[in-house]
């Protein structure tokens, strides 16, 4: 593969699957007809024994791009780890403006699923997963409150089949200017956005 560069391009499943546990919600991307369909949503990875393993997530029974998540049906998916513009100012060399980021694309094809049972249990697994080790909630599989949303949702798998991690920090500079950038990507992630935020907030107006 020449693009992306292979300084840029990761080598290691395990360090693309760390993206996708610590930055799990992703994009669902699809096609049909040459119509693009994009989703964000969370998605959980499993082990299953199998080479890559699995995503399993849920989607609104009345979003459009249900109609592409077909049984065996290709998709993929984007999960987005950190990322920032990087100044020339912070290097200890010349050099020119870039961006830097660390995405994993995955590639797989779906399993639907059909038992309302395994579609709770799903959501039991993915609760688990997303309030971490020290949980302050547990979604129970009998939690009666699921029975009236399990109608208006799809429970699905993706079976991993591709995987590419997309890692640009810096890899063709000197060991110098690449720990500078990697502490510029540190701080960038520490920013406060609570002003962005409320911003947002105070401007969002629903119809």
């Amino acid at each position: 593969m020449k693009y992306p560069p292979k300084h840029h391009q990761e080598h290691y499943f395990d360090n693309v699957i760390t993206v996708v546990k610590n930055y799990p919600f992703a994009s669902l991307i699809t096609a049909k007809d040459n119509l693009p369909f994009i989703t964000h949503i969370p998605m959980v990875y499993e082990q299953d024994g199998s080479t890559y393993g699995k995503l399993v997530a849920h989607i609104d029974k009345y979003n459009p791009q249900v109609a592409t998540l077909t049984e065996n049906a290709e998709v993929t998916t984007v999960f987005y780890g950190p990322d920032c513009y990087i100044s020339p100012a912070i290097y200890s060399t010349k050099q020119l403006p870039t961006w830097n980021y660390i995405f994993a694309h995955l590639r797989g094809t779906v399993h639907l699923l059909k038992d309302k049972e395994a579609v709770k249990s799903t959501m039991v697994r993915m609760t688990s997963f997303l309030e971490g080790e020290h949980p302050k909630y547990q979604l129970a599989q009998d939690d009666p409150r699921m029975d009236g949303l399990i109608d208006y949702i799809i429970g699905f798998e993706i079976k991993i089949t591709a995987w590419e991690g997309k890692f640009k920090f810096s890899q063709d500079k000197l060991a110098r200017d690449r720990e500078l950038a990697k502490q510029e990507l540190i701080k960038s992630q520490q920013r406060d956005v609570s002003e962005f935020v409320a911003k947002i907030f105070k401007n969002h107006h629903q119809e």
